[in-house]
């Protein structure tokens, strides 16, 4: 973990509230942050040297980083990563990296954060700083989107009892697929009956399904209730069974299949890009709207309750403009 990750986590951990506390187990809230509803993804206020930035997070990239947009509009200086590449599922990105005298966050501040800048410098985005899994892995993590909020916390001497405080009907709970070698919160599912694993991505806007598993379950651009994809974003909409995640069943759910092929590389501290594949599923921002859902890294499992409306999102037939390419 960076040392900027080090000095935000243990700020923020300054700042803990109690949430439970009975017997011996103590869940102590660390952070609350607002997201801004209206932009459909996880963004929330931050700030670099004072200029307010957007700050996304994003479960789905291995390390956070900085845009480079923001970078030069910021009148950063730039140096060049020798070494470094980042990779994602448009290709391999050019590295340089930037020192910032102070990144803010909530109450959490760090100063003097070599961070890692990558991007088109001319792009226009609602964001300028990513928070990666590197930071969220450290914490247990709810994401509460019907009241915009994503919250942190800490637990002391909980053992294996429920985390999910606000729980008063049903819950699942479902055990963390645990790799060491794969940063990222995965989870068991099934589609049409077959047994995967899906990747909790709060980075993108809808879920998606690879065109490779989809085929493999028998969902083609022939089968009866596929919906052919805009040729600008190569993605179609498949009419799929059933989708599986503890013990809630989602019957005939459609959902966005595209070229699921790899996952961002990201700077571990040596001078080499690390490389995973990505999962054939990924469930996105769509998936946490329509759900309340803890992460404890804590426990090694996740808990969830559905919490209304669609579990799934699909592109408009004919969108205005080709849709974002997943930060991933």
């Amino acid at each position: 973990m960076s040392r900027v990750l080090q000095v935000l986590i243990a700020a923020t951990l300054a700042c803990a509230t109690p949430v439970l506390a009975e017997t011996s187990c103590k869940l102590m809230k660390v952070a609350e942050w607002t997201v801004k509803p209206q932009t459909g993804r996880l963004i929330i206020d931050g700030t670099i040297n004072g200029q307010p930035v957007g700050v996304l997070l994003n479960t789905g990239a291995n390390s956070s980083r900085l845009m480079r947009a923001t970078a030069a509009r910021l009148g950063l200086t730039r140096h060049e990563a020798l070494g470094y590449r980042v990779y994602g599922t448009g290709g391999e990105s050019h590295a340089e990296y930037s020192v910032i005298d102070e990144f803010k966050v909530g109450q959490a501040a760090r100063r003097n954060w070599r961070v890692l800048v990558v991007g088109d410098e001319h792009a226009r985005r609602e964001f300028g700083v990513v928070l990666g899994y590197d930071f969220f892995e450290q914490l247990d993590v709810e994401f509460d989107l019907a009241n915009n909020a994503v919250r942190l916390f800490k637990n002391e001497d909980c053992g294996d009892r429920p985390l999910a405080y606000w729980a008063r009907g049903t819950l699942d709970e479902v055990k963390l697929e645990v790799d060491h070698e794969i940063p990222a919160i995965r989870v068991p599912v099934k589609l049409n009956g077959k047994a995967i694993v899906a990747e909790l991505h709060s980075g993108i806007a809808r879920s998606l399904v690879s065109q490779l598993l989809a085929a493999q379950l028998g969902v083609t651009p022939d089968t009866p209730g596929t919906i052919g994809g805009d040729s600008r974003t190569d993605e179609s909409i498949g009419a799929f069974d059933s989708f599986v995640i503890g013990g809630e069943i989602i019957r005939n759910p459609s959902i966005s299949l595209t070229e699921l092929r790899l996952n961002s590389g990201a700077e571990t501290g040596s001078r080499f890009a690390t490389r995973r594949e990505i999962a054939d599923m990924l469930l996105g921002v769509d998936f946490l709207r329509a759900h309340r859902v803890y992460v404890a890294h804590s426990q090694g499992k996740l808990y969830l309750s559905y919490s209304g409306g669609p579990v799934f999102s699909t592109p408009p037939r004919q969108p205005a403009k080709p849709a974002p390419k997943p930060d991933i």
